[in-house]
């Protein structure tokens, strides 16, 4: 007489495990591991989607962009090395303020969207890289011959940088007589360079070489250096130095030095095989990468140093001569 009750009953305890059982596998938060999803046959990356020649998402929702193609070769290195088939790879999109988080739950395996090594990101995550290394520059009009060094800003120029930027601020800083204009975002800063109602752009010199492209190489990158002694945020900057150097790395999750150590392998192996020239050059331009080439020695090498992450820790020079 109860056979049927207990039937249903038993049904929907088995039921309810299920559920409980697919509730936990769905909502995991654990960060993943890059060498088990490429063995297992597919792989989440994490890149920017709207910086053209680093990281680009198409019309048709193709991926391009030197980061993109990084990130790639990475996978299909490590893939190989190992003995397995090349992993389906999908994206995702990082903005900048998520990258740590999606790392740390596990929404992606690996991040390269210009993600600079620092110190108070590397308490979050882990770094291989770095897989290159830019300075802030300046994106001026090709046909602008008043614009040729940083100090031609100051005769009254209009210099355009993201609202909230720093590398702004420390050119103003330097140069009083120059007009900051903070626009919503460089894309922005890049349409009103075009249309001339500014007269120089300010970031990292890759996303202004990518900016560039994008418009069919109308403008040119113009070094930054600081033109006197002075101190930003308690570090002695000397004349003559960049106004930054930025290294950009690929995140990974904490604790997980055989993941590292296989990226870096990889981006090593793309370096000597002639493959990350080839991409620098087909994403930044050739005039961008000859830029490059010809300004190696003294403050800047070409190729980065793969798996040196020293400089992170490395205390900079205090104003008035302490270290």
């Amino acid at each position: 007489m109860n056979g049927p009750k207990t039937i249903r009953l038993l049904a929907a305890i088995v039921a309810a495990i299920a559920m409980a059982g697919g509730l936990v596998a769905c909502g995991s938060t654990g960060p993943r591991d890059l060498l088990k999803s490429i063995e297992s046959g597919s792989v989440l990356l994490g890149t920017k989607y709207d910086q053209p020649g680093l990281g680009l998402r198409n019309p048709d929702k193709s991926m391009t962009g030197f980061d993109v193609d990084v990130s790639s070769y990475v996978v299909k290195s490590i893939a190989k090395a190992n003995g397995w088939k090349e992993p389906k790879i999908r994206w995702r999109e990082t903005p900048s303020a998520q990258r740590e988080t999606l790392i740390n739950n596990g929404e992606v395996d690996m991040i390269a969207a210009t993600y600079s090594i620092n110190a108070a990101r590397s308490k979050k995550v882990d770094f291989a890289g770095p897989y290159l290394v830019v300075r802030q520059g300046l994106l001026v009009r090709g046909d602008d011959a008043s614009l040729k060094q940083l100090t031609d800003l100051n005769n009254g120029k209009k210099l355009c940088s993201a609202a909230g930027s720093t590398s702004a601020q420390n050119v103003k800083a330097q140069l009083p007589g120059v007009q900051l204009q903070e626009f919503d975002s460089y894309s922005t800063c890049t349409e009103a360079l075009h249309q001339g109602s500014i007269d120089a752009l300010t970031t990292d010199e890759s996303i202004l070489a990518g900016f560039n492209q994008q418009y069919g190489g109308e403008f040119r990158v113009v070094d930054m250096t600081y033109i006197a002694d002075q101190c930003i945020k308690g570090a002695q900057k000397k004349a003559g130095s960049p106004f930054s150097t930025e290294r950009y790395g690929i995140g990974i999750p904490k604790k997980k030095p055989q993941v590292q150590a296989a990226i870096n392998t990889a981006i090593n192996e793309m370096i000597s095989d002639g493959s990350w020239e080839k991409a620098l050059r087909k994403n930044l331009g050739d005039s961008e990468t000859q830029r490059l080439i010809d300004r190696a020695g003294g403050f800047d090498k070409f190729k980065p140093s793969v798996g040196d992450l020293a400089f992170v820790s490395s205390p900079s020079t205090k104003c008035g001569g302490a270290s």
